[in-house]
């Protein structure tokens, strides 16, 4: 089975080797057929603490590494 892969942003690097990554995707309001921005923040595990807050990254789901994070930074080179 694929691994899910998302884009979002970075909004805090406080723990060690962890990231924590805000994704945002936009859904039409069933009522009123308006898009409305919904946003979600994933814990990502980043080996080498080398994001920092503000860029944009790739993650993608993993095996449970701890309590909340089950997804991982990819590094494109």
């Amino acid at each position: 089975m694929p691994r899910r892969v998302l884009q979002g942003t970075v909004v805090s690097t406080k723990n060690d080797k962890t990231v924590v990554v805000r994704v945002e995707r936009q859904v039409m309001h069933p009522l009123y057929k308006k898009y409305v921005r919904k946003s979600k923040k994933f814990h990502a595990h980043d080996e080498e603490n080398r994001f920092k807050t503000g860029d944009v990254v790739r993650i993608r789901e993993c095996k449970p590494i701890s309590k909340l994070k089950s997804w991982e930074v990819v590094v494109e080179e």
